[in-house]
């Protein structure tokens, strides 16, 4: 059979002038059925078993003739399918067949007809068919993989078109009774578990110069590797290395190419991509891959070679994210790098000499790929030479610049845009390894100026259509978010020359006016890349300024602006996922590496009340955030004037700054395990500061030079940074403690000496599990530092009792005080009721008022003196006819409020009962009142 005859299919009319496809392939005709055997059934009756012992018959002259008569007649017999509890009968018939082709030709066309015949549907008398014959079925159709072992080509072919009826199957013309058609996925199911898959990869290594054939074993293996389950059978079988070595095989339908490279798409996303890469990196693999891209990058012209020379390079970049790819020795590293820069670095290699890209879109993905491809062989240091030998650093920062107007550029300026920012991403991932062809090529100063471009206010549409365009839709903040990103990996390499040359041009100043520009534009749409963008510059300016004072200075009072700024950040942002998070992380980074260590911008930074800041931010109890606070409030208690801002904090319900750190130690201790009873006291003297990880772990004998478990707890939580910042503020004079914190105080103020005491405990037990007898001298010295450490302890749980205990008296003195203070209220309240008891009494009963008024007398009788001195004038204490039950005197009153302060009178009011009425007794309300010009003395009634 010809190449052209394998082609997939061509169109046909029939008479109707319905369009029908014919192939290589022919459907059988379905026999006419007459009506006797409808009744019977679709199938005559059939004894398989007496052709199967026809088959294994030997010696007889006529035997031949007759094994294909009976064969023939089955053929008839089912031509309108399989049933499946026939199929294995069938099957073995087949395979019987296919054992007497090597010394009996005329069996070719039986087994031929078979195999067509299983293009048909399965049929099923019963519904529970499918699951009753499963493995029979699975192990016939297995068998078809076995059959491509014959040296025929009609019959492998045919076997393929078997197949490949699998997935295209067409129903049978004439409905069969009694018998139902299996399901179309039925066959699939089978060919999976039958391992199908791996017989024909394997029979692909029979057909290395048979390309017909080839081709159609490719076309079934593609709709084979549509499952998973195939994918993993062929994997097993190296079909991935198998298929991809022939790539480059001479083919002129080019369907082999398309057929292998589809059937490569599909093993890498429906099997084990590790297992595939590390199939396809050999050599071999690498050069078939290497010849096939290079053949349709120069001379692929059409739509189609373009697209399949993009995903030809898909695969090659899996390929090469395997450090162990063979891609320098084949030399298909020089070639990508090659393709990638010859556009904008022009070259004298003749591989490239009159090649154009378009702007076609399979041009533009090509490019886009050829950059990505870049960014990962950088990571192979065998690589560096090749991408200085092609410039590729100076290639890509052609893109880094501003657009040109009235320039004729080859690509869209949609294209362009995501290019360009395709480009400096990039350059992110390889400058970093080619630091002389970085600054040889200026890139400082062509980042900087690019930078400037993008913060200036210029009209610029941008089109923020592509991933690395996010965000940057009308702005350029895309473009400012990928340089920044450049500038930050080159500042994190802490390279002097570098880290100098961008002080000197001025870096520092021109980051700190974008931010603050950022802050100007800031809108809720670009949010998060507005966010991203400030966050890399405070890093950048971090790494600029941490080991470089002048940097520190430059940074001045400008840079802590916009850094209080960023601290004054409503703490709800904080959970709303956007970046403000990391935002915060830059912003303390910064502190730490701008601002300390200078300290013009320490005093300024407390003058505007950043240790305030610092504390808000502590007082969330976010723990993300507590290490690098307290190790900023460290630092900056260094300076004597820090201490006075710290005690002068106040937060929530009044809190103190030492309340809060002494809060955040118990809180830590609690999560470490550490043991203390309800107190807070000391439980263990002897391990006062163990946690439970330290009491699981069991101490083993290290190196001098590997820390310990005890060595390691100081840097691995936040205790040895409260004791530093409490101690430079001075344990003796905290304000704003309980007692509660007082007792943590004191673990806290003799931290240091329990941790000496921990590490010299390790030092002894590893003595002892190394087995080693120390000297009576040092024994002595190890027993009394042991011994003096738990003395320790015990003085301060003696202190915690005191402070306990006497924290008690005084709760008890302030509850007697107060249930005292109850009592005389209780005792007020029962003297006032008394005392309006006997009001009531003198003013209700007649003779209660005349015995108050005989006491009365009486208490006036007996305070005078016994005899009267001569001369002496007397005066009566009493008005006679005075029927008043209160003290009585000179009384004044004022009957109305004049009208001039209060705009009118008063009578309709309840003012009016505050009056003191003249007649005495209880309050009542005065019905008349009378406007005077002057109060006047009232005569007592």
């Amino acid at each position: 059979m010809s190449t052209a005859e394998a082609s997939e299919t061509a169109e046909a009319r029939d008479p109707s002038g319905r369009i029908k496809i014919s192939s290589p392939r022919q459907i059988p005709i379905v026999g006419v059925v007459t009506e006797d055997e409808e009744v019977q059934g679709a199938f005559k009756s059939m004894d398989l078993n007496r052709v199967i012992r026809l088959f294994e018959e030997t010696g007889k002259d006529d035997l031949e003739e007759r094994q294909l008569k009976s064969v023939k007649k089955l053929v008839q017999c089912y031509q309108n399918g399989f049933p499946l509890r026939d199929l294995a009968q069938i099957f073995k018939i087949l395979n019987l067949c296919a054992e007497k082709i090597k010394t009996q030709p005329h069996f070719i066309e039986p087994a031929y007809n078979i195999i067509k015949l299983c293009g048909l549907p399965f049929l099923k008398k019963k519904a529970s068919d499918e699951i009753t014959y499963a493995e029979d079925t699975a192990n016939s159709v297995g068998l078809l993989g076995d059959l491509m072992k014959i040296p025929n080509s009609e019959l492998r072919i045919q076997i393929c078109k078997c197949i490949i009826d699998f997935y295209h199957a067409e129903p049978p013309k004439k409905h069969i009774t009694g018998y139902q058609q299996a399901s179309s996925s039925y066959k699939i199911k089978m060919a999976e578990v039958g391992g199908l898959a791996k017989t024909m990869v394997q029979s692909l290594e029979l057909l290395e110069n048979q390309l017909v054939e080839k081709l159609w074993v490719l076309k079934a293996l593609q709709h084979l590797s549509t499952s998973e389950i195939n994918c993993t059978l062929m994997v097993k079988a190296q079909a991935a290395s198998g298929i991809c070595a022939h790539l480059n095989d001479p083919d002129p339908s080019g369907q082999l190419l398309f057929r292998s490279s589809e059937i490569l798409w599909n093993l890498l996303e429906k099997s084990s991509k590790e297992e595939i890469i590390q199939q396809l990196s050999n050599l071999k693999c690498l050069l078939a891959l290497k010849e096939v891209f290079k053949n349709l990058f120069i001379r692929g012209v059409s739509h189609y070679d373009r697209q399949l020379r993009n995903d030809i390079l898909v695969i090659t970049t899996i390929i090469s994210q395997n450090p162990g790819a063979p891609m320098i020795e084949s030399g298909f590293t020089r070639d990508l790098i090659l393709f990638a820069t010859f556009n904008e670095v022009k070259s004298q290699n003749p591989l490239v000499k009159g090649v154009k890209v378009s702007n076609s879109y399979e041009d533009f993905e090509l490019k886009k790929l050829l950059f990505n491809i870049i960014v990962i062989l950088c990571k192979d240091l065998s690589t560096i030479q090749l991408l200085i030998d092609g410039k590729i650093i100076l290639a890509l920062f052609t893109y880094v610049k501003k657009p040109e107007k009235h320039k004729i550029l080859e690509w869209s300026a949609a294209q362009y845009e995501e290019l360009q920012l395709h480009a400096i991403a990039t350059l992110s991932s390889v400058a970093p390894f080619l630091i002389d062809e970085y600054m040889f090529y200026t890139g400082n100063a062509r980042v900087l100026e690019f930078l400037t471009w993008c913060d200036n206010d210029d009209s610029f549409f941008s089109h923020g259509n592509s991933f690395h365009g996010a965000g940057g839709r009308g702005n350029k903040f895309a473009q400012m978010r990928y340089s920044l990103r450049l500038l930050r990996a080159m500042v994190y390499l802490e390279n002097d020359t570098i880290n100098k040359d961008l002080c000197e041009k001025g870096a520092i100043q021109q980051l700190i006016g974008i931010f603050k520009n950022t802050i100007s534009k800031y809108n809720d749409k670009e949010e998060a890349i507005l966010l991203e963008i400030q966050s890399d510059i405070l890093l950048i300016l971090s790494g600029l300024c941490e080991y470089h004072i002048p940097g520190k200075e430059i940074f001045g009072t400008g840079g802590v602006d916009i850094i209080l700024h960023v601290m004054k950040t409503d703490p709800k942002k904080l959970q709303s996922g956007l970046g403000y998070n990391i935002l915060l992380y830059s912003t303390l980074d910064s502190i730490w590496c701008c601002i300390l260590g200078c300290y013009p911008s320490e005093d300024y930074f407390l003058e505007k009340e950043g240790i305030f800041l610092l504390l808000d931010l502590l007082a969330l109890n976010q723990k993300k955030f507590c290490n690098l606070i307290l190790g900023i409030m460290v630092e900056f208690c260094d300076n004597p004037k820090t201490a006075a801002h710290v005690n002068a904090w106040r937060g929530k319900k009044d809190q103190t700054a030492a309340s809060l750190l002494i809060k955040l130690w118990r809180k830590e201790e609690k999560e470490l395990g550490v043991k203390r009873d309800k107190y807070g006291k000391i439980v263990d003297t002897k391990k006062p500061l163990f946690t439970s990880f330290q009491e699981e772990q069991k101490i083993i004998p290290l190196p001098a030079n590997c820390p310990t478990v005890a060595v390691m707890d100081v840097a691995e939580n936040i205790r040895a940074k409260i004791y530093a910042v409490l101690g430079k503020l001075d344990f003796e004079n905290l304000p704003g403690l309980s007692a509660e914190d007082f007792v943590t105080l004191c673990i806290i103020h003799r931290y240091l000496d329990f941790k000496i005491g921990e590490i010299w405990n390790e030092i002894y037990e590893e003595i002892k599990l190394e087995k080693l007898r120390p000297v009576t001298t040092d024994k002595k010295i190890l027993e009394s530092i042991t011994a003096a450490s738990e003395n320790i302890g015990k003085m301060v749980v003696s202190l915690q009792s005191e402070m306990i205990e006497s924290q008690a008296r005084q709760d008890v003195q302030n509850e007697q005080k107060v249930y005292a203070k109850i009592q005389a209220t209780h005792k007020q309240r029962e003297l006032a009721n008394k005392s309006w008891e006997n009001f009531l009494a003198r003013t209700s009963n007649a003779k209660t008022l005349k015995k108050a008024k005989r006491l009365q007398e009486k208490a006036i009788e007996s305070s005078r003196y016994g005899e009267r001195p001569p001369n002496a004038v007397f005066h009566r204490t009493d008005i006679k006819g005075l029927n008043a039950t209160v003290p009585f005197g000179g009384v004044v009153t004022v009957e109305s409020t004049p009208a001039r302060l209060v705009g009118g009178p008063l009578a309709d009011t309840d003012i009016a009962l505050k009056k003191l009425p003249i007649r005495g007794g209880a309050l009542q309300r005065v019905k008349g009142v009378k406007t005077v010009d002057e109060p006047k003395k009232s005569e007592p009634t």
